[in-house]
């Protein structure tokens, strides 16, 4: 039996969820057994129905508190260590780097348990964290046995600085409850930008996208997600078929904003790859997403995903042609996604020689 642990401190967003999803997908592999490590301030500890936890950590919820959780590390690694070498597992996955997370690493290399790190990217994207963040990544990379990259579009760069074997794996459909067939509403066909409103996000692109449209009486646009105010945010919530929420979406809305869309739009200049089109796969929404990074990886088999250059134009004439002839829609199977990620992910390491 090959124990994994699995582990992720972060507060909220995808990071908790992708560590809650891929523990239960390894403990579904064959010879596989999972165990989990979230912060007990995330989201996913806070929901009705949380996940099972075998190893909750106390992070902080303020720059306060996470300045007290550094001073105070050195007093909690013994404790941690302890619990590390109670669970024994044969190596560790993180499943998105945090603040905290040397920590981890310290008490994991005091237990002499080898860990592998996801790096969701290779490097930042512009407006996306800052300098400390990426720095600490570094670091926690710099301790790791191995690296997992999600797509090969990141993989490539992380191979190129061939400091650590590297391993590729996917992002599987992030599900977040049952959601109705595009269009069964019956009335504007509904898009949907969400997710952190980052400039490399293209909201520029998808507000000249926009205007190039015109205010058209069949589609209505809603953008959702937490980001700095600026011009782009301003242009569109000047457009009268265009709602602007700027607030952080918590996990338990994430269903029911899924469910209002249509088509999501994805309107980046760059991409790793993308927890808002494995959420609208899941969702079997439409997709329209500029051909970028791990983005065509991510959709190009996808039949309710439309790619197009990232120029204002062709994505005015994708969002327009998903008007005009909408893909097929379908109720699609996603169950297995996780399962086989894990499987190939497991398969992978080991073929690295390096802890078994």
């Amino acid at each position: 039996m090959t124990r994994v642990l699995v582990w992720q401190w972060g507060r909220r967003g995808a990071g908790p969820r992708f560590a809650v999803e891929l523990a239960a997908a390894l403990n579904r592999c064959p010879g596989v057994s999972a165990t989990l490590s979230l912060s007990r301030q995330s989201e996913q500890m806070q929901l009705t129905s949380p996940p099972p936890v075998d190893l909750p950590v106390t992070t902080y919820t303020s720059l306060a508190g996470f300045l007290r959780r550094v001073l105070t590390a050195p007093f909690a690694l013994p404790g941690l260590t302890a619990q590390l070498r109670a669970l024994a597992p044969d190596f560790a996955i993180c499943a998105m780097p945090g603040p905290l997370d040397l920590l981890m690493a310290a008490a994991l290399r005091r237990a002499r348990v080898p860990f592998w790190v996801i790096l969701h990217d290779a490097e930042a994207h512009p407006g996306d964290g800052s300098a400390a963040q990426m720095r600490l990544q570094a670091w926690l990379a710099a301790c790791a046995t191995g690296w997992i990259a999600l797509s090969e579009h990141v993989a490539g760069t992380l191979r190129r600085r061939a400091r650590r074997p590297v391993v590729v794996a996917s992002h599987p459909p992030f599900a977040f409850g049952a959601a109705p067939p595009p269009g069964q509403h019956g009335g504007k066909l509904r898009l949907l930008f969400f997710g952190r409103l980052l400039p490399y996000k293209g909201l520029d692109l998808f507000a000249a996208a926009l205007r190039l449209l015109g205010p058209r009486e069949d589609i209505v646009v809603r953008v959702a997600g937490l980001g700095p105010e600026g011009a782009d945010l301003a242009a569109l919530r000047a457009m009268p078929h265009v709602t602007v929420e700027n607030r952080w979406i918590p996990e338990a809305e994430l269903g029911d904003c899924l469910a209002w869309a249509d088509a999501l739009v994805l309107s980046h200049r760059e991409a790793s790859q993308s927890g808002v089109a494995a959420a609208a796969i899941a969702a079997r929404r439409f997709v329209v997403a500029t051909a970028v990074g791990g983005l065509v990886e991510q959709l190009r088999d996808e039949p309710l995903a439309r790619l197009c250059a990232p120029e204002p134009q062709a994505l005015a004439d994708a969002i327009a042609g998903l008007v005009g002839d909408p893909p097929k829609a379908d109720v699609g199977t996603t169950d297995d996604e996780w399962k086989n990620m894990a499987e190939k992910l497991i398969k992978d390491i080991r073929k690295q020689a390096l802890l078994f």
